[in-house]
């Protein structure tokens, strides 16, 4: 449960990042980017599986780079159903935002959350 919350907050932050450097991506307020984070994981969780599993021929084919596209289509699903409150102007816009939050969701975990898991085990 702990690091499904730690996971929901980097995912939280990689997205407020996102809306405060790009103009196409908006969030309201940080409210809106922790049910986003929710949203996100939940799609990530129950559809992302069955649309690899559908899109398995592409994904083989391009190498992988098709999951970058599955990954920017979760992202404008999560923005729809946010309304107002989570806005993203086009699909490349989605794509782009997508490769940032997951190279961001890597930085964020494996050269914060790790070494502080790390320390906190030797002490």
């Amino acid at each position: 449960m702990r690091n499904w919350l730690i996971s929901l907050l980097i995912n939280t932050i990689a997205l407020m990042v996102v809306a405060g450097y790009f103009d196409g991506f908006h969030i309201e307020n940080i409210g809106a980017a922790l049910l986003a984070s929710v949203l996100l994981s939940l799609f990530n969780l129950f559809l992302k599986p069955l649309l690899i599993i559908l899109t398995l021929p592409v994904t083989i084919v391009s190498l992988g780079l098709f999951l970058i596209v599955i990954n920017a289509a979760l992202l404008s699903l999560t923005a729809e159903l946010m309304g107002d409150s989570f806005n993203i102007d086009s699909f490349g816009m989605a794509l782009l935002a997508s490769i940032i939050i997951s190279l961001l969701n890597m930085f964020l975990t494996n050269f914060i959350y790790e070494p502080l898991k790390k320390r906190r085990k030797r002490k």
